[in-house]
C-alpha cells in the first residue's frame, strides 16, 4: 500500500481540513494510505501582533511549502484564503475540491442576534481590514479591534476581552462542527468574502506526477471554477491576505458572475466590480475535426480548460476596472 506524507498547520481546523482531504482521496484511491506531518509556521509562532504588522505574505505557508521542495511531504493542505497571489517556483495547486460556505459570520455575545443589536459604540473582534472596512460602511460607530489565534480562541475573547461579537469566516466553524456558534450569517451584499474563501488549496510539487496522478479527479468543477476567478481578480490586483480584497464568483444559468471590490486604506474609499460572462459549453466549429477525434474524456477536459480561461479573464477584467477607478479613471 503506497503511503503519502500530507503536511498541515496544527491547529483543529488545519487537522479537521486535513483530515477531511485524506477520507475523501481513500474513497477514490482505497489502495493507498496517508500520514500527517504537523509543521508550524511563523504564523502559529508570532500571535502578538497583527498579521500585517510581521509583514511577511506567507505566514502560514512557507514553512510547508519548503518541506515540499525538500521532498519531506508529499503534499500540502491550506486554506485557499491564506495563499499569495503567486506561487512559488515548482510547486502548483491541485484542482480545488468542494468549496464549504464561503461567507463571514457574526458570533455575538448572549442577548445580541443581528449587526443591529450591537449597540452604539460596541467592539468586535477582528483583524482582517477587508471586514472592517466594508462593515464600518454600515455602522461606523463600531471599534474593531484585532484578535489572533484558533477559532476557539478567538471566540473565548468576546468573555475574556469583553467583546460584543468577533467576525469569522463560516467555513472554520462549519468544518469544526461549530455551527450553533454562529449568530447570524453576513451576506455578501454586507460582507463580501476574500478571495476563495471557504476552499482548499492543495499543494504539491510541480514535477510529480504521481501526486498528481492521485489528486486527478479529486476537485469539484464549480469551486474550482470560481476559485480561479477570484484568484485572478487577488493577482491582477497584486494584492494578499492582508489588504482589504474581496470577490466572490457564483454560476447560474451557465453565467459565470463575478463581484469584486478594493479598499483604499488611507481614504478607506470601496472600489466596486460587478460583471459576467457566459461560459462556452462547445467548443468552436474550427475545433470539432480534432474534438472527433478525442475521447469524450479529453473533450470534456479540453472545453473545462477553455471555461477555466474564460473564469480568469474575467477576473483580470475585474482587476483592471477597479484599478481603473482607483486611478480615477486615468
Amino acid at each position: 500500500m503506497k503511503l503519502f506524507t500530507v503536511g498541515t498547520r496544527g491547529s483543529k481546523l488545519a487537522l479537521a481540513q486535513t483530515e477531511w482531504v485524506m477520507a475523501e482521496l481513500r474513497k477514490i484511491h482505497p489502495d493507498v494510505d496517508f500520514e500527517v506531518k504537523i509543521i508550524k509556521t511563523k504564523g502559529d509562532l508570532i500571535l502578538d501582533k497583527a498579521l500585517d504588522q510581521i509583514g511577511d505574505k506567507g505566514l502560514f505557508i512557507k514553512e510547508l511549502e519548503q518541506e515540499l521542495l525538500d521532498l519531506y511531504i508529499d503534499f500540502a493542505v491550506h486554506s485557499m484564503k491564506d495563499m499569495p497571489s503567486e506561487v512559488k517556483e515548482g510547486l502548483m495547486f491541485a484542482r480545488t475540491p468542494m468549496r464549504e460556505d464561503p461567507r463571514d459570520v457574526l458570533v455575538l455575545r448572549e442577548g445580541l442576534a443581528s449587526l443591529d443589536d450591537v449597540p452604539i459604540g460596541g467592539v468586535l473582534g477582528t483583524g482582517s481590514k477587508r471586514r472592517i472596512q466594508q462593515l464600518k460602511k454600515l455602522r461606523p460607530d463600531l471599534t474593531f479591534v484585532p484578535v489572533r489565534g484558533n477559532i476557539e480562541t478567538r471566540m473565548g475573547k468576546i468573555v475574556t476581552e469583553n467583546l460584543d461579537g468577533v467576525v469569522l469566516a463560516a467555513a472554520g466553524l462549519h468544518r469544526l462542527g461549530l455551527q450553533e456558534r454562529i449568530t447570524v450569517y453576513l451576506d455578501t451584499d454586507t460582507c463580501l468574502p476574500a478571495p476563495a474563501q471557504g476552499a482548499l488549496a492543495i499543494e504539491l510539487r510541480s514535477d510529480d506526477y504521481l501526486v498528481k496522478g492521485l489528486l486527478k479527479n479529486f476537485y469539484d468543477k464549480d469551486s474550482h471554477l470560481t476559485a480561479v476567478c477570484e484568484r485572478a481578480f487577488l493577482e491582477g490586483i497584486g494584492g494578499s491576505c492582508h489588504v482589504p480584497i474581496g470577490a466572490f464568483a457564483t454560476l447560474e444559468n451557465g453565467n459565470l458572475n463575478l463581484e469584486g471590490i478594493f479598499g483604499d486604506e488611507l481614504t478607506e474609499d470601496l472600489y466596486k466590480w460587478r460583471g459576467e460572462v457566459l461560459l462556452m459549453t462547445i467548443m468552436p466549429v474550427d475545433q470539432t475535426v480534432e474534438i472527433a477525434e478525442e475521447t469524450e474524456e479529453q473533450a470534456g477536459e479540453k472545453l473545462f480548460e477553455t471555461q477555466l480561461q474564460q473564469a480568469r479573464t474575467l477576473g483580470e477584467t475585474a482587476a483592471k476596472a477597479v484599478l481603473v477607478q482607483m486611478s480615477g479613471g486615468k
